[in-house]
């Protein structure tokens, strides 16, 4: 049975899946979190690197931490043009807080090197990731992005990425194309 092992990276959370000494890491974090993504990923044997969504605060680690664990990232086709500017799919918020946050998000410093990051493997909904060590499915949640996915493990526990979220509260994310929230789209 796989067990869960949550990274806090302040906005968000990176985590270890692991099943005996195999793991996949879920999500990056950003630049400034990368030693403490990299020291936790030390003890175990990583097999994959597994994007919930192409948002630099959850992709911008992937390229480096590829190269310093010699693993494959992952992530679905639909967001991969996400890795080279988050305006590459619409954005909306609901709330004054959230239209602060993509106000800063839709800033994209000039200065910022992209990464060079090129997935090796695309998932979709369903797809086992017993091959990389762990008992775990990937889910489909598009929504935050066209192509959000999640990551059940073994029935217990659910990485869900961006599709909840909890900046100031507890909320559902808004899904970019119907401006309802995800769950909502979803089940459309």
């Amino acid at each position: 049975m796989s067990s869960v092992k949550r990274i806090k990276c302040v906005s968000v959370n990176c985590y270890i899946v692991s099943e005996g000494d195999f793991a996949v890491l879920v999500d990056t974090g950003k630049k400034k979190y990368l030693k403490t993504v990299m020291d936790a990923c030390e003890p175990y044997k990583i097999k994959l690197i597994l994007l919930t969504h192409g948002h630099d605060d959850h992709a911008e680690n992937a390229a480096a931490l590829s190269v310093k664990l010699g693993v494959p990232v992952g992530m679905h086709k639909a967001d991969e043009n996400l890795l080279a500017s988050v305006r590459n799919q619409p954005l909306s918020a609901g709330g004054f807080f959230g239209k602060m946050i993509l106000s800063a998000a839709l800033k994209e410093p000039a200065e910022r090197k992209r990464s060079t990051l090129a997935p090796s493997v695309f998932f979709e909904d369903g797809d086992d990731l017993t091959e990389y060590g762990v008992s775990a499915k990937v889910i489909g949640l598009p929504g935050h992005t066209k192509g959000s996915i999640g990551i059940d493990v073994g029935g217990k526990d659910l990485i869900v990425g961006d599709a909840l979220m909890n900046i100031f509260y507890p909320t559902v994310s808004m899904c970019i194309t119907t401006k309802k929230p995800c769950w909502t789209a979803r089940e459309k």
